[in-house]
């Protein structure tokens, strides 16, 4: 199958999955809520959700930097905002705007393999820290979700507890593991972990991490305010890796539908109506394409020698 076909029937499959989540949730509700949404909350949310990117596109300039490539921060938020918006309208959740990071970051002159290795180290410290979040989210509300599982809540605990500090010391193995696996395309992601400023650059890494997953949680929390869904932050903070991971999977157009699922299903054990939670999905989803928007507004729409071919 072409790849213009293969993005088609991706498409339509993400929006066949919203729509069929909209229609179980009752689409006259979903609309209601999003109708009678509070303007102020909403700004709120929308104000921490870009606060999280402008801390992405310094996280991913400082791992650039510290792998070879120059890139101003001017340069990094432009590219950033971009691919926020390529990642809520192309097929393939946050694919498309992270090759287009690597890609512009080559064609403005750095060495491809410190363009590459930066786009894909600076997703999955936000992969990490965000299941980390979520690990220690779902310890604080284990007196709600222990028995969704059938289990003791201080067994709930003590999973969590202990799946969250083994993940969270995963990346200071990291030396280690790669001395070990001698595969040759590891090699400049090998000579990084080598260096004597490597753990330094770790921390740096889990403090910018950490602040944009807790930037990001506050978004989504604005969303479900301005709907009146009202919990506990540490609800939020465990409803953040679900949603998000769903969101990122590669079998949708922008996470829609997948984004607005795990939503009802992450939501579902406070008590969140299926309406509500999957207005919470779709207000993050917008947030994504304001700041699309924003960003071209801002910071200029892609140029021709910068497009993806």
């Amino acid at each position: 199958m072409k790849p213009a076909h293969k993005a088609l029937w991706r498409g339509a499959a993400s929006l066949a999955l919203l729509g069929a989540v909209v229609a179980l949730a009752d689409p006259a509700r979903v609309l209601a809520q999003l109708r009678h949404a509070h303007p102020g909350w909403l700004a709120m949310g929308l104000a921490a959700a870009i606060a999280s990117n402008i801390v992405s596109a310094w996280r991913w300039r400082a791992l650039a930097r510290w792998l070879g490539a120059d890139v101003s921060m001017r340069d990094a938020s432009r590219w950033y905002f971009q691919a926020i918006g390529l990642n809520a309208l192309l097929p393939g959740a946050v694919l498309g705007g992270d090759v287009y990071r690597a890609v512009v970051l080559r064609r403005a002159g750095q060495d491809t393999l410190a363009s590459s290795w930066s786009v894909v180290l600076d997703r999955v410290s936000g992969l990490w820290m965000l299941c980390a979040i979520g690990g220690l989210g779902a310890a604080a509300c284990a007196d709600v979700l222990a028995p969704w599982l059938r289990l003791p809540a201080g067994a709930f605990v003590a999973l969590m507890l202990a799946g969250t500090a083994l993940w969270l010391v995963l990346p200071w193995a990291l030396p280690a593991l790669l001395r070990r696996w001698g595969l040759r395309w590891l090699a400049p992601l090998r000579a990084a972990a080598e260096r004597p400023d490597f753990n330094q650059q770790m921390g740096w890494q889990a403090l910018s991490s950490a602040a944009v997953q807790v930037l990001s949680a506050a978004a989504l929390a604005g969303g479900g305010l301005a709907l009146g869904v009202q919990l506990p932050l540490s609800a939020w903070a465990f409803a953040i890796a679900p949603v998000f991971l769903m969101a990122a999977l590669p079998v949708s157009v922008g996470g829609w539908g997948t984004r607005e699922a795990a939503a009802v299903a992450a939501l579902a054990p406070f008590g969140v109506a299926a309406p509500a939670a999957v207005g919470v999905g779709v207000i993050y989803g917008l947030y994504a394409l304001v700041q699309g928007a924003m960003g071209a507004l801002a910071f200029g729409l892609p140029a021709r020698d910068e497009a993806i071919k």
